[in-house]
């Protein structure tokens, strides 16, 4: 299994557009939470997303792609896959 991270920006966005952005992007199974090794999770900042499975990151940002069009805006993304990470960051 692997682990992404997604990071989106979109454009002449409000408030409600990333509300959209955060369900839509739930819907394909993306995370506004980051576990630990140990399952405790922590809260990602803004509009960055984990998601986690078989995937290829060109594959996985296409999932992403179809959550801001149903944003109806337009907006920048990238997707990185990791196996290692270290963070400072809000437990959930």
């Amino acid at each position: 299994m692997a682990t992404f991270l997604t990071r989106i920006e979109l454009h002449s966005a409000d408030a409600a557009d990333y509300q959209r952005l955060h369900e839509e992007m739930a819907k394909k199974g993306f995370s506004r939470a980051i576990p630990d090794d140990n399952g405790v999770k922590y809260y990602l900042p803004t509009a960055e997303y984990y998601w986690e499975g078989n995937l290829s990151a060109e594959a996985v940002r296409q999932l992403a792609d179809i959550a801001i069009a149903a944003t109806g805006k337009a907006g920048w993304v990238i997707t990185a896959q990791w196996a290692s990470a270290s963070w400072r960051l809000p437990r959930a």
